[in-house]
């Protein structure tokens, strides 16, 4: 009896152990492959599974998370055969564990050489300023190829990015001249610009202080006009007074005129700017006759102007405001 209870024990414990041992558990975010005497049966997914002890085997544990892979630094030669070096990194994931584990060998050395290799064709299918200024589109095409190629390894190739594209120094030098160059170009065209905008201003001052210039010319010269107009009407009223007055029988009158166009010479003569000595070479008691005269007839329209009355308005006289 006690060796059939030893036997007992021994056979529990035996398939307790085997259960144990077909007993699986698989970590969130990983699937294994399931080998069944050499050949691929199943994916066990996270959580708890059962295989078969002894006749099943765990293939390959692969993690179904999306993954980053730098790319390695390498010289890529442009279109324009120029050297830069370029590097970058890959982001993937497994969607299928069976391709992943059976239709690739070494998931990641594949795809490290597949990225290499499709950085060296776009790169050096492009000149060396439209590989500095369209990264975005490199990487575009990049992701396109390498995501169609690992299509059938079970592979999901989410981003693709250059992290660094280095121009050798000597282009590096190129381009920090070529660089200042261009600046120095668009500040002497802002500058050109600024005294074009300068020189329009200042013109356009000059032709406003032109037409403001002319315009105070024109009003002047209207004034001056209307000015010499009616000195004009007064001296032709002044000529119809004392021509009335010499056809009334008072020749004294003419005196008036004859004495105005002597002072008026003799003041011009006195305002000559180049005269220092004045000779005069009439006679005093001419002067003080015709202006005794003019006195003499202002008298006689005083007089007249009485004798008639008086009554309504009275026009002042031409050599009423001469002196005596």
């Amino acid at each position: 009896m006690e060796a059939f209870g030893a036997l007992v024990i021994a056979i529990f414990v035996i398939l307790l152990l085997l259960i144990l041992m077909g007993v699986k558990t698989v970590p969130q975010g990983s699937e294994w492959t399931v080998e069944r005497l050499g050949r691929y049966t199943k994916t066990l997914s996270p959580g708890l599974n059962l295989i078969v002890p002894f006749i099943d085997r765990i293939g390959a544990k692969l993690s179904m998370q999306e993954t980053v892979l730098d790319i390695p630094s390498q010289e890529v030669i442009t279109k324009d055969n120029a050297t830069v070096t370029a590097d970058g990194v890959v982001f993937f994931q497994v969607f299928d564990a069976a391709k992943a584990a059976y239709e690739v060998q070494n998931m990641h050395i594949a795809l490290v050489n597949l990225a290499m290799t499709n950085i060296r064709n776009v790169i050096g299918s492009m000149d060396l300023d439209e590989v500095l200024s369209n990264r975005d589109q490199i990487n575009a095409r990049l992701l396109s190829v390498i995501d169609q190629a690992t299509g059938p390894w079970g592979l999901k190739v989410t981003r693709i990015e250059l992290r660094n594209i280095q121009p050798p120094a000597n282009l590096l030098e190129a381009m920090a001249k070529q660089m200042t160059a261009e600046r120095n170009k668009r500040a002497d065209i802002l500058n050109a610009e600024g005294d074009k905008q300068a020189a329009i201003l200042r013109a356009e001052g000059s032709k406003q202080s032109a037409i403001l210039e002319a315009e105070g010319k024109r009003e002047a010269a209207f004034r001056e006009a209307e000015a010499r107009e009616r000195l004009a009407q007064a001296e032709a009223k002044a000529t119809q007074m004392v021509s009335e007055a010499i056809a009334g029988g008072n020749v004294s009158a003419i005196n008036y005129f004859v004495a105005q166009k002597y002072v008026e010479a003799f003041g011009k003569l006195a305002e000559s700017s180049n005269q220092k000595l004045i000779l005069m070479p009439m006679e005093t008691a001419g002067v003080l006759g015709s202006l005794a005269g003019i006195a003499e007839l202002a008298k006689d329209a005083v007089q007249a102007r009485t004798a008639a009355g008086g009554t309504g308005p009275q026009t002042p006289s031409p050599w009423s405001g001469q002196p005596r």
